[in-house]
């Protein structure tokens, strides 16, 4: 394998990792403390998918089904998720809420505002477009693997 390779993988997850920390660490708002990490991420994971089941919510966040569970249950509490009975009564849906989607926009718009300050400190108009046309291709490239 190209050692190139090797390191933007390797990078790509350090920064994941220690950027998700940091951020966390710096950005101060209220639902911040309220929702952990995972729940974040999970809420974005609905949002996206529109109607998911917790199976699949499994799978996307590479976890074990009784962590989903839990982190399902909390959600409920708070109002922010909500179960859909489809046709087939066996399956449960999930989707936001308009709690949720509200309480989600705002979490992004948070975490937006202070990215977008972090990137206009430190980083070159054109180093940005590079980023922003070598991740569209790798979403497409992704996307059509079928995940």
């Amino acid at each position: 394998m190209d050692g190139r390779i090797k390191e933007a993988v390797d990078l790509f997850q350090e920064v994941m990792m220690y950027g998700t920390e940091r951020v966390i660490k710096s950005v101060d708002h209220p639902l911040w403390n309220e929702y952990s990490p995972e729940q974040i991420q999970m809420l974005k994971l609905i949002s996206k998918e529109k109607r998911v089941t917790s199976a699949r919510l499994a799978v996307l966040q590479a976890v074990h089904k009784s962590a989903i569970s839990s982190r399902i249950k909390k959600l409920l509490q708070k109002e922010v998720i909500q179960v859909v009975q489809t046709e087939d009564r066996r399956e449960k849906m999930l989707e936001l809420t308009d709690k949720g989607q509200a309480i989600l926009m705002e979490l992004e718009k948070v975490l937006t505002d202070y990215i977008e300050k972090l990137i206009s400190e430190n980083i070159a108009d054109e180093e940005i477009d590079q980023f922003l046309t070598i991740f569209r291709k790798l979403k497409t490239i992704i996307k059509m693997d079928g995940v």
